[in-house]
């Protein structure tokens, strides 16, 4: 694998809102997507422009709708002006089901080439998960994001080094070097978890099977969900045919909207305001917008949207509300597991949510998956 890991500026909060209350933060979600600027004056996130580039963008945002949360990823000055007020504002009873996380977390992407999509994801996170870092993972149409306790950011660096990457001053990034011995170097100065690492792979899917038993998470599908991943198609360089009126002298015309098919941003809204039963959308500055949606939802987006919108994938949902949050390997072992049942050429994709995750396969796949991780989760 030729992988490039690089972070993402800014530190970053996970929220998740149960879906009894999805209505009652539709609106700040629409104001997170869609910053639209201001004065550098003002105290607003907008006017601040805390986490979003020159040109409006999002360093990175993920907003996911699953059939068992909603989850939102988001830089946390967003998480603490925008939604902590309006979570304060709601009934007690309501407000303690909604969570922004104490902890901030940093984010990694990752380019990658030459690595079928499973194995990618078991080569990213076991090094991680080998050093007993908690993680998140977000495969997207263009890249995967990897997020991780801020605390633990010197670990992760340590981590990948001693798992055969190299740091590359002139990228800014850490680069696969060629194949060498691994040798323990990991120093940490968070703290240490209550058990030793596991020693390989082997011990790690054995952990997180145990941990995933223990706790009662029986994988399931939802019946007649198929989904694709597609992206916003990107505006050509002087197309005025996407320009609905006059020029605005007050308007920035390196403003990310104006980079993107505006039908894709109206189908994306109308999305939302349905709340689908999935949708997950991220935005990085790199990237054009990804988007992993309930393929019923394609016909919001017109011809706004590339990728393969005949695609069928089928998502098997892992309930982790009742793990501790510190809990690491889930990624690992799962996607590790799933890996070696599916061989090579097997399509595999993972989605964290706040409380959550799903394992993204092809239809055949799906079934072949949940006939392996049924039986290792019956008591």
């Amino acid at each position: 694998m030729n992988a490039q890991i690089s972070f993402v500026e800014g530190q970053f909060s996970l929220i998740h809102i149960p879906l009894s209350l999805y209505a009652a933060v539709l609106q700040p979600i629409l104001r997170v997507l869609l910053p639209h600027g201001g004065p550098a004056h003002t105290n607003e996130p907008e006017g601040l422009l805390s986490g979003l580039s020159t040109d409006n963008k999002h360093g990175f945002l993920n907003i996911s709708v699953t059939p068992l949360e909603c989850s939102i990823v988001c830089h946390t000055t967003w998480a603490q002006s925008v939604f902590a007020p309006l979570l304060s504002r709601l009934p007690r009873e309501d407000s303690n089901q909604c969570h922004i996380s104490k902890d901030t977390y940093n984010v990694f992407s990752v380019n990658s080439a030459g690595m079928e999509a499973g194995q990618r994801v078991m080569d990213l996170t076991a090094p991680l998960a080998m050093a007993a870092i908690p993680i998140f993972f977000i495969t997207t149409y263009y890249t995967d994001f990897i997020l991780v306790p801020s605390k633990d950011r010197q670990t992760v660096g340590a981590a990948l080094l001693d798992r055969g990457f190299e740091f590359s001053e002139n990228d800014s990034a850490y680069v696969q070097a060629p194949p060498h011995p691994p040798h323990s170097r990991i120093s940490s100065s968070s703290t240490p978890p209550p058990t030793p690492p596991p020693s390989n792979v082997a011990e790690l899917q054995s952990r997180t099977f145990s941990q995933l038993k223990k706790r009662n998470v029986v994988p399931f599908i939802e019946p007649d969900l198929h989904l694709v991943q597609c992206s916003g198609k990107e505006i050509l360089g002087g197309d005025s045919s996407y320009r609905t009126g006059p020029s605005n002298s007050h308007s920035s015309p390196n403003s990310f909207l104006s980079s993107i098919d505006p039908k894709f941003y109206l189908g994306l809204v109308s999305a939302l305001i349905t709340r689908p039963r999935f949708l997950s959308l991220t935005l990085a500055t790199d990237d054009a917008p990804s988007l992993l949606l309930d393929k019923s939802l394609l016909r919001l987006f017109g011809n706004s949207i590339v990728g393969d919108a005949d695609g069928d994938l089928v998502p098997i949902f892992l309930d982790l509300e009742t793990l501790p949050a510190e809990s690491t390997g889930i990624v690992c072992g799962v996607a590790g597991r799933l890996c070696e049942v599916q061989g090579e050429g097997g399509e595999l994709s993972y989605l964290s949510t706040a409380r959550a995750g799903a394992v993204i396969l092809t239809r055949e796949g799906s079934v072949r998956a949940l006939d392996v991780l049924l039986p290792l989760l019956e008591k």
